[in-house]
């Protein structure tokens, strides 16, 4: 499984954020999609993830901020976070489970410069 994520950067307090992953190969399909982000010295947490029926989990930190989409066709996975905070900066990690198997992307930093 493979993961590859795009956006994220530098972006200032109070904008938006906006995250994309597709997983491959394209043949296998993936039950939930999602992102996790993790700062210095801290645990990985979850940012917030879908299912193929469209159930979404987010995380309080970041509820009311965030919309996640996916398109199981394209086995794509998309984030948008509004009203970024300094708190926010963390490396995010696209995410897939498959199987009862956990698979990560290699992460893309997201600084938000206050």
């Amino acid at each position: 499984v493979q993961l590859q994520a795009c956006g994220g950067g530098l972006v200032q307090t109070g904008g938006t954020l906006n995250l994309s992953c597709v997983a491959s190969p394209t043949t296998f399909s993936f039950p939930v999609m999602g992102w996790w982000r993790q700062t210095p010295g801290k645990a990985r947490e979850l940012v917030a993830t879908i299912n193929r029926g469209g159930s979404t989990t987010i995380a309080e930190s970041v509820k009311g901020r965030v919309t996640i989409s996916s398109d199981s066709a394209k086995n794509t996975v998309s984030l948008r976070m509004i009203s970024l905070k300094p708190e926010d900066t963390a490396v995010y990690y696209c995410y897939v489970k498959r199987f009862g198997l956990d698979y990560w992307g290699q992460g893309t930093l997201v600084t938000v410069s206050s």
